[in-house]
């Protein structure tokens, strides 16, 4: 398809007029977007009338104001489970938090056996790594394993009466 002059007549005026390359595509047939696209920039039209607007409005509603909360004083981190006898009262399944203290690695000085286990916040100088001796083929120190590796929950076997239990919920 060659470019005639009554089609770059048209196609000037569709392009002043503000039409997309695609909406003027389609009325001169016969041409993609991009050769009216090359069209335009070799006829040195940049200049429009008005930009073109899409066939539909594009509406967002407003995300919600995100609720401030105040910084947490220091990082925590799972400490050992105490022995039952000790502490009756703890379980030993459930974790103990405490504050972490500054690890010993940054960014920079973070090795292949040192443990990855980030402390502090990341937009703060203060931010550090553990840095602890870490098995082969695991990113953390076995105090930080044990609280990234969390045990399977087992399920619950749904019998008659746990089904009858839903089902009342329910109705």
């Amino acid at each position: 398809m060659s470019w005639t002059d009554e089609r770059v007549t048209t196609l000037k005026k569709l392009w002043l007029d503000g039409l997309s390359a695609s909406q003027i595509a389609k009325q001169l047939g016969g041409v993609t977007r991009n050769a009216v696209i090359g069209k335009v920039h070799r006829l040195g039209l940049s200049g429009r009338a008005a930009p073109s607007q899409p066939s539909r409005p594009a509406f967002k509603t407003p995300r919600p104001a995100r609720p401030v909360t105040a910084a947490p004083s220091a990082p925590r981190r799972v400490a050992e489970a105490v022995s039952a006898s000790a502490a009756p009262a703890v379980p030993a399944q459930q974790p103990v938090y405490r504050v972490e203290e500054p690890g010993s690695a940054t960014v920079l000085t973070l090795g292949a056996h040192m443990c990855k286990w980030p402390i502090g916040d990341p937009s703060t100088d203060s931010f550090t790594f553990c840095g602890r001796r870490s098995d082969e083929g695991v990113p953390y120190c076995v105090e930080h394993a044990r609280v990234a590796y969390q045990p399977q929950q087992t399920k619950k076997k749904s019998g008659a009466t746990e089904l009858a239990r839903s089902l009342r919920r329910y109705i």
